[in-house]
């Protein structure tokens, strides 16, 4: 007998699984399908867990070598690395967290969760293949697709040899090559950069666009690539990679670069950070009514699909891709299905940290972007060179902006680059999601000494330089 739920949910991951466990905890009936090695999706087996695992022992391993800038004397600088202790290491934590989410819905009387190819049949049926290629048809009344995605590989001849990886692969690389070039200088390529350069890779960034991390406040962004040159990092911007090719134990990389001249280097491995698709292929959408291109499925900005009964939110839908974002859009679907008080996800409000060192944390529109929607806009500013918890973290290189509305005074955007930039940006979600008016910041108290001040300090220098203006033109 065919089973029949009222909510199918086709993914596992942090959009996926927050949003079946919703549902559920409301007494909903749901079937939750997960293809991977368990629940958790890209972000905990191949991206921001893992990733940031090693960056942690590249932190660490940094932080032993600069000990005597802090008074400490060690009975020796020479710190080895144990890359096949910290290979164990990320495995025992996702192990772990993975563990974890299967227990926490096992909490749920009326969620299941199954591990299988789930494709759609028609609008109300699926079919679950699974790994003994047996399957099951289960019947739904509606359907979540929270697929996610996968690294996108450009059509260069020999991307597909050995010794080159994706942002994914490069996670289980079985030791820190000698050298490796990075083809793309998004944010994973920038912190996976930054990561075997502290390990001791000679690293050699290829870049198509003027600059890294080009979405990323300019002033931040170039910024940041100045202290990668200066710490060794080679970036080549402007550049067009041609080829990957294989000569014995060399692997070398052909790129056009801007003057049009032919070059190539060489390495040991090559890392593709190109971006991502979204996973749709496989989940039998040309079945329904349910429309997509490359750039993901298509949804209504209340996530839903053509076909009535289906809704996807996450990296399946396109961009943003991060692993916060989908589990936003999914708790605010459930608690519109269920009919509570709900707000979809605005992407001006959008939050995000890049890893790199210093870390770049970004909330609500940059500068540039607030202007090019027409909006009059002031920004405070503050040097993280004067703040004294940056200080005493010998950590102060940095600068803080925080955009606002030069009429309402509300806040629209705050990105900041420093040591622990991933610290304060749950305060400036606030300030963006609620558009808080900066004279309510610039009376706040903060505790001192933080990097939290940092906010306070910046409205306050703004207010005195805008009240000098004022007085100098009366």
């Amino acid at each position: 007998m065919t089973k029949q739920y009222d909510y199918l949910v086709v993914g596992g991951g942090p959009g996926g699984t927050p949003t079946a466990m919703a549902l559920a905890a409301a007494g909903r009936r749901v079937l939750l399908v997960e293809k991977g090695p368990g629940l958790g999706g890209t972000c905990l087996f191949e991206g921001c867990i893992p990733s940031k695992i090693f960056r942690e022992s590249a932190r660490r391993f940094a932080e032993l070598k600069e000990s005597a800038r802090f008074g400490l004397c060690l009975p020796t600088q020479d710190v080895a690395i144990n890359w096949s202790a910290i290979l164990e290491r990320k495995r025992s934590i996702l192990k772990r967290r993975s563990d974890a989410a299967l227990n926490n819905t096992e909490h749920f009387k009326t969620l299941e969760t199954l591990t299988g190819q789930c494709s759609l049949v028609d609008a109300h049926t699926a079919r679950i293949t699974f790994d003994d290629s047996s399957s099951d048809e289960v019947k739904f009344d509606k359907a979540i697709l929270s697929t996610g995605s996968t690294p996108f590989i450009p059509p260069i001849r020999g991307a597909d040899q050995h010794r080159v990886y994706d942002s994914e692969s490069i996670l289980n690389i079985d030791h820190i090559p000698s050298r490796l070039v990075i083809i793309g200088g998004g944010p994973i390529g920038v912190e996976l950069g930054q990561i075997f350069k502290t390990f001791g890779s000679d690293i050699h960034i290829l870049e198509a666009a003027p600059r890294i991390l080009m979405p990323v406040d300019e002033e931040l962004a170039l910024h940041l690539q100045q202290r990668m040159i200066n710490e060794g990092i080679n970036i080549t911007a402007r550049c067009q990679v041609t080829a990957i090719n294989h000569s014995g134990q060399s692997v070398f990389v052909e790129y056009t670069a801007e003057n049009g001249e032919k070059q190539r280097v060489n390495t040991d491995a090559v890392l593709m950070v190109t971006g991502r698709r979204p996973n749709v292929n496989g989940l039998g959408l040309e079945n329904t009514r349910v429309k997509h291109t490359p750039h993901g499925i298509e949804v209504n900005d209340n996530l839903q699909t053509a076909e009535d009964n289906i809704y996807a939110v996450g990296d399946v839908i396109g961009q943003p891709m991060f692993a916060h974002w989908a589990t936003a859009q999914g708790l605010a679907l459930a608690r519109s299905l269920l009919g509570q008080k709900h707000m979809f996800p605005r992407r001006e409000s959008n939050t995000a940290v890049i890893f790199s060192q210093p870390e770049i944390g970004i909330a609500g529109l940059t500068e540039q972007q607030a202007r090019d929607a027409g909006m009059d806009v002031s920004v405070a500013r503050y040097d993280y060179s004067q703040d004294a918890r940056a200080q005493i973290n010998a950590r102060d290189e940095g600068l803080l902006k925080i955009i606002y509305d030069s009429h309402t005074h509300h806040v629209v955007g705050v990105h900041a680059m420093v040591d622990g930039a991933e610290s304060i940006m749950g305060e400036a979600a606030l300030l963006v999601q609620t558009q808080i008016p900066v004279e309510a910041i610039a009376g706040s108290i903060h505790p001192h000494p933080t990097l939290t001040e940092s906010f306070v300090f910046a409205i306050r220098n703004a207010m005195m330089q805008a009240a000098q203006k004022n007085k100098q033109e009366t």
